[in-house]
């Protein structure tokens, strides 16, 4: 109950378990004070389910859609050497508030990317859900995969392409800005960050479920994203990350040709900037964040993980006929990219500085988020 954070750079090295506990409590009452219509999904599997907008999903699936999750992460267990990471115990409360309430939440810990793990889920879905699924979420982050044929471990770079990249980045271990200077990635860093962040993963999950016959009449599938105005292109849509998401589109399109035939359909879904265990290591992203946070709070417009799921599967009706902009992306980053928005966010950028960022930007809202991702400072709600 008393431990502290232990931060090393841009990872907290621990977590607070009540505090994870209380953090899903929060989301699911947020859920339950929403409303959401009846939900033709009732067994949803949910890809990278233990953070971020992949645990809002889960929550927003069980508690206001009352539907059944199949929730895949890869978490560390507590132990003698220390606590085990945060997702192990989102895990853990998730799965126990949803028993208590007569709801089916299954934790599967294990490599998404693995033969033998996605063998193991097939057999969990054929034992407790009916042998189908109606909807799969891909929320997976992760800096590597194992290469589906040589098995070798593939690594992604955040990283421009073709310009350098200067500016500063956050520092949350030092709480100070840093000087950062990128060199453009190689043709094979580029390569390999599409294999590990692009589409080809979930098109075979999808694929995979499909040959075994566990998707319902009407499945659909959806893939979380980020694409950002122009003052984060340089590091973000126009580097090897966005090269990534552009894979993931092309594979959007290759899904939902798939799916059309037994009635069913993907979608990307692109989501607003917050703070995440994946945004977070993102050079030169944390700046955006703090100028983002204060803006979009002061024009009432903030929004974190919860409310953004909350409005997936309300507002753009994402289970039936989802509200899409003209390439079919359902777009949750609507709000951020307003341009009473980005006109702001553009005249903070260009004022901050090492010396004065803690004040003119919300530094303290997104430091709080980070620690609250791994159940820090929440504790007052209970006590």
């Amino acid at each position: 109950m008393e431990n502290q954070p232990v931060i090393q750079g841009v990872i907290a090295k621990n977590c607070q378990p009540e505090g994870c506990r209380e953090a899903v409590r929060q989301q699911i009452n947020a859920v339950q004070r929403s409303s959401f219509a009846n939900a033709p999904a009732k067994n949803i599997l949910i890809l990278g389910a233990s953070s971020g907008f992949g645990l809002a999903t889960r929550i927003v699936a069980n508690f206001g859609l009352l539907a059944n999750t199949l929730n895949l992460s890869f978490e560390k267990p507590p132990s003698e050497k220390g606590t085990g990471s945060a997702g192990w115990h989102n895990n853990q409360a998730c799965q126990a508030f949803a028993e208590e309430q007569g709801l089916t939440s299954i934790n599967k810990v294990g490599d998404a990317f693995s033969a033998e793990f996605r063998k193991e889920v097939r057999e969990i879905i054929k034992e407790h859900f009916d042998g189908h699924i109606d909807l799969l979420i891909y929320s997976l982050a992760t800096g590597g995969r194992p290469d589906p044929e040589s098995g070798e471990l593939i690594r992604s770079a955040i990283k421009p392409i073709d310009e350098p990249y200067q500016g500063y980045t956050l520092d949350l271990e030092h709480e100070a800005l840093q000087s950062v200077t990128l060199q453009p990635a190689t043709p094979a860093e580029i390569t390999d960050t599409v294999k590990v962040m692009g589409g080809e993963d979930w098109y075979n999950w999808v694929q995979e479920l499909q040959e075994e016959h566990l998707l319902s009449n009407g499945f659909r599938t959806m893939a979380y994203s980020y694409i950002g105005p122009e003052i984060t292109h340089a590091i973000y849509h126009h580097g090897t990350l966005g090269r990534a998401k552009q894979d993931l589109q092309q594979y959007t399109d290759r899904l939902n040709e798939l799916l059309a035939i037994q009635g069913g359909g993907a979608w990307l879904v692109v989501c607003k900037a917050l703070v995440t265990k994946a945004s977070v290591f993102i050079p030169g992203f944390g700046p955006y964040l703090m100028a983002l946070y204060k803006v979009m709070k002061q024009q009432g417009v903030h929004e974190g993980c919860i409310e953004q799921m909350i409005r997936l599967f309300s507002e753009k009706n994402a289970l039936a006929n989802p509200t899409t902009d003209d390439q079919r992306m359902i777009r949750l980053d609507d709000w951020e990219l307003r341009g009473s928005v980005q006109g702001e966010v553009s005249e903070l950028l260009q004022q901050a500085t090492p010396e004065n960022f803690r004040t003119l930007l919300d530094y303290d809202g997104v430091r709080q988020d980070f620690l609250n991702l791994n159940g820090f400072d929440l504790m007052s709600a209970t006590e």
